[in-house]
Formats: C-alpha cells, structure tokens, sequence
C-alpha cells in the first residue's frame, strides 16, 4: 500500500506553515513533504515534525529567489557558487528533519544550450557526491512546460539518461506523474520502465492539478501498480485542494495512517 506524504506548501493553508504539520498528522497523514523550509528556523521545523510524529519525506534545496520567478540554478553556468552555498543552507534543516531525499531544482534555461546541459550536469554530480557524504539522495525531477514556461528539464527521457550515464548511487528521478502525464503520457509503461531509478513519486489529478480523485487518470490502479512494481517509497501529494484541504480526502481515507 502506497505511503501518502501531504504537502504542506499546497495543502492544509488554512492554517499557518507551522500548524500544517499537526492538521496533517490529525487527518491520518504519516509523512509530509514541502517545498521550502526556510523561512524558519530548522530547529522549529524538526520540533513541529517530531511533535506530530511525522516522517518528512522530502523537500527542495534552496531555488534563488523565488519571488522574481527563479526556479534553481544546476542548470545557469554563471550560479555554481549559489548552487555551492544553497547545499550547505538545506543541510541543517535535513540534519533537523531526517529527511532522506533532497530535491536539486535546474532553473529556467534553455536545453539546447550546451553551456546550461554542461552546468546542469556538473552541478548535478556535485550534489550529489556533496550529500552522499551524509547519507541524502538527491532527486532531480522533470517539469512540465505548461505550469514552469522555460524550466530547463522538461523531459524524462533526458533525466533518465543522465542518471543512468552518471551512475551516482544516491542520485535519483523524481517522479511526478502529473508532469510526467502532461509531457509524456503513457505513464504506467514508464513507471515500469523507469522504476530502478525513481527515488520519489508525486501525484495530483490531470488537468486541473486538483486532488488525485479523478479526470485523465485511474489513480487507484496506478496505486495497485506501483505495489505490483515493489514501490517502497513515498508517494507525495502534491496538488492544490479545491476547497478545504479535508473536505477533499475522501480518496485518502482507505491509505490514512499507513506507516513509513
């Protein structure tokens, strides 16, 4: 049975950042996941997670600056040095959570750009080699050009080739099945295909992005699928509610409280 993270940067924004951790441990969540931490002190953030008795399965290295529409750097030659310094800010809050994964976003550059491939490239392989050091996968996930207009990794056939040629061990694919849908389709045979390297797994309805309860996909099969492929890891749901975030867990209800 798939294990559900609640994203609380997207659900749960009744309440402040703070006091997601408890509402989702109330409505029978296990793990949670989240964009950004760092608008608060690492050190708050592991009290509110260790006080809910939550796993925290994921969150996103430091972007740049958000609000001016930056989206990560692995792939912008001239920000290796922020892509340096944004490692070393995540870490205390992965010391803090416990998190076991860590997302290494690439920025809005263009792939036909040698110059963003071979910065994308290097800046991947650093961290991770920078991590491995302390036990952390780095997952690097495939965005759709429709919600991130110029994000540089916008196919999964070139993050898998990438992972597959770098053969860093704690380097994975974060699959999200809703980009995956959106750029690709065909998304069982790809899950089949790509399971040895997918590190994380995100999910949301197609196309409003809503909860996983309907529209383009049959979610509960592809829940069966990824027990049939032997999935262990977390299956984050990352979508926007379309009302109050409980009044739309009806589809969560037989998988509430299943354990990390």
């Amino acid at each position: 049975m798939p294990r559900f993270a609640a994203n609380l940067s997207m659900m749960f924004n009744e309440v402040p950042f703070l006091d997601r951790f408890e509402a989702a441990a109330k409505a029978g969540f296990t793990a949670v996941e989240f964009l950004f931490p760092y608008d608060h002190p690492a050190a708050e953030v592991g009290k509110r997670l260790k006080d809910a008795a939550l796993t925290q399965a994921l969150f996103n290295l430091p972007p740049g600056d958000w609000n001016a529409g930056e989206k990560g750097f692995a792939a912008l030659p001239d920000r290796f040095a922020d892509l340096q310094a944004s490692l070393k800010t995540a870490l205390p809050y992965a010391e803090a959570t416990g998190v076991k994964r860590l997302h290494l976003m690439a920025g809005i550059a263009n792939r036909s750009d040698p110059g963003a491939v071979a910065a994308f490239r290097k800046s991947v392989a650093y961290a991770a080699e920078f991590f491995a050091a302390f036990g952390l996968d780095v997952v690097i996930e495939p965005i759709n050009p429709r919600n991130v207009p110029g994000y540089f990794l916008n196919d999964f056939i070139f993050a898998r080739d990438l992972i597959n040629e770098l053969k860093i061990p704690n380097l994975k694919l974060q699959f999200d099945i809703y980009h995956c849908q959106i750029i690709h389709g065909d998304v069982t045979m790809r899950l089949r295909e790509m399971m040895p390297i997918i590190g994380h797994i995100q999910i949301a309805s197609i196309p409003s992005r809503n909860e996983p309860d309907g529209e383009e996909l049959n979610y509960p099969f592809l829940f069966d699928e990824l027990d049939r492929l032997g999935y262990g890891g977390f299956v984050g749901c990352e979508y926007n509610p379309r009302g109050k975030t409980t009044d739309g867990l009806a589809w969560f209800k037989p998988y509430a409280g299943v354990k990390p």
